[in-house]
């Protein structure tokens, strides 16, 4: 499977479970440490840990140590490509710009 695909699987895999999406709410509101979600979520620290590699993989979700925890926050530039995904990927081509199933551009 070609790298573009990798990548845009990665981004959807972030929203497509309900604790993640929590994650993403709870860090709305800015920086949280991982002790803080845990809290929150009420779920167990390796839990926690999956759900952050994937939001953090994924480019949505930054992370940073200070001493023996780590911090999360939403990244702008992640969160900015993750939205270009979306659209690109959700954009209706007209069939007659296509030809044997692949788009061509106006020149």
């Amino acid at each position: 499977m070609e790298i573009k695909y990798l990548d845009s699987a990665r981004v959807f895999k972030a929203f497509c479970d309900e604790n993640r999406l929590m994650i993403l709410e709870m860090l709305q509101s800015g920086e949280k440490c991982a002790c803080v979600l845990l809290e929150k979520l009420e779920i167990v620290q390796s839990t926690l840990s999956h759900h952050m590699k994937i939001l953090v993989d994924s480019g949505v979700v930054s992370a940073r140590n200070e001493g023996k925890w780590t911090y999360y926050a939403i990244s702008r530039e992640g969160v900015a490509t993750a939205q270009k995904l979306l659209i690109n990927l959700s954009e209706i081509i007209d069939s007659s710009d296509c030809i044997n199933g692949n788009f061509v551009e106006e020149k």
